[in-house]
């Protein structure tokens, strides 16, 4: 681990997250160094604790959720009974102390409890506090509950995922939680900076549906600009062709595209299909988009015989556009994510050795690290509030017996 002083090394932050929307954006400051402590109770655990598999060795349990462990590196964890006065009053002296307040809630909830922004900002002038959820803070359906997939569906993805006679396709995972989560980050950021400039803090609004129509830009406009519906079109492209996926020798896929008629010339030359540059029926993409079945059938024919790894470079060294489609085994035995360092094995006190994912950038002067695995459980509970929040040892028991930590 890192020995270098970390960008945020300075910055508190107090995270009343669950899921991945909230605590991803904790674990990104983490990673650079920001002490984060993630709140929880016992009566009602963040859900990736319990809910979403893996868990160690096939067993649900509060301390095996490798979800849960994915996103929470390098926080402290604690728990705290928001229906008892007692914990109440702790969560109050964490927003106190915190820089960063990050919850995703839905919307009102932390204000019913007596901790949203305005309260916040009444024990901590300056506080920068984010607050996620599915559609915002406000609007007809602020109130509205559900998960990545559902937001997924709404934000148009799923309508455009798919074959064009089929149903839409659901996306693999809380796909627009990252998406969200990482603008979160960068916004939060902003926050601190608009703090250090001009003393004042922020209450950012941050709405993951709204978040995930950035990555349809080129839909969206072309429905403004000329009134046309993107739909399902598989894996055809208007810009490229070929433009499919081929299962290669050995069961392993390969991902190709063309996006030039010298590219598709070099991609004949490198399969064996020269004949293929002076024919009419391949000479424009319009005319290699009409006669995609038997380009396809060629294409395919030539890669059942390769391996997907060799066949890539052999095309990459044409200046093809191709790769190989990893598999997750692959991803973790992969040179390049392994060269970065991508994977970062620390050892969970339950799970044992597990390999984190570090962000996807780094800093040349102060480099980020996954500095801890995941916290077990109200695992820090005596460090956060005695050590960082000063309570005494008298205090402490006092508000342990009151049930604050339940």
């Amino acid at each position: 681990m890192t020995t270098v002083a970390q960008a945020l090394a300075e910055v508190k932050v107090a995270e009343f997250g669950a899921y991945a929307a909230g605590p991803h954006v904790g674990k990104l400051l983490a990673n650079f160094g920001a002490r984060v402590v993630h709140v929880e109770s016992r009566r009602r655990p963040d859900g990736f604790r319990l809910e979403y598999p893996p868990f160690k060795d096939g067993v649900p349990g509060l301390d095996r959720g490798g979800c849960f462990a994915y996103y929470n590196d390098s926080k402290y964890g604690v728990t705290l009974d928001l229906h008892s006065e007692s914990g109440l009053e702790l969560a109050r002296r964490l927003l106190a102390w915190a820089d960063i307040v990050i919850e995703n809630m839905r919307p009102g909830v932390m204000h019913r409890l007596g901790l949203g922004y305005d309260a916040a900002r009444s024990l901590n002038p300056d506080v920068v506090m984010l607050s996620s959820c599915n559609m915002g803070q406000t609007g007809p359906r602020a109130n509205t509950p559900g998960f990545g997939s559902q937001l997924s569906s709404l934000a148009g993805f799923c309508g455009l995922t798919g074959a064009p006679d089929g149903p839409p396709m659901l996306l693999y995972g809380p796909y627009i939680d990252f998406i969200a989560s990482t603008m979160g980050a960068a916004a939060v950021l902003a926050g601190l900076e608009r703090r250090r400039r001009t003393g004042r803090g922020a209450w950012i609004d941050l709405s993951q549906y709204e978040a995930g129509l950035h990555f349809i830009a080129g839909a969206l406009l072309d429905y403004h600009a000329q009134g046309a519906v993107a739909t399902r079109n598989a894996n055809r492209s208007d810009e490229a062709a070929p433009h499919e996926v081929y299962r290669c020798n050995g069961e392993r896929w390969l991902a190709l595209s063309c996006w030039s008629d010298a590219e598709f010339a070099r991609l004949a030359r490198a399969i064996g299909r020269q004949e293929w540059a002076g024919d009419r029926r391949f000479a424009t993409l319009a005319e290699r988009r009409a006669h995609g079945a038997e380009l396809d059938a060629g294409i395919a024919a030539w890669c059942a015989a390769q391996d997907a790894d060799r066949a890539a470079t052999l095309l990459q060294e044409a200046r093809v556009h191709a790769y190989p489609v990893n598999s997750i085994s692959d991803l973790f035995h992969d040179p390049q994510l392994v060269h970065r360092h991508v994977w970062r094995r620390r050892r969970h006190r339950v799970i044992g050795d597990q390999a984190y994912c570090f962000p996807a950038f780094d800093l040349s002067d102060t480099p980020g690290d996954i500095t801890s695995a995941a916290p077990a459980l109200g695992a820090d509970n005596e460090t956060v509030f005695r050590e960082f929040l000063g309570l005494s040892a008298a205090e402490y028991e006092a508000c342990q017996a009151r049930g604050a930590f339940q």
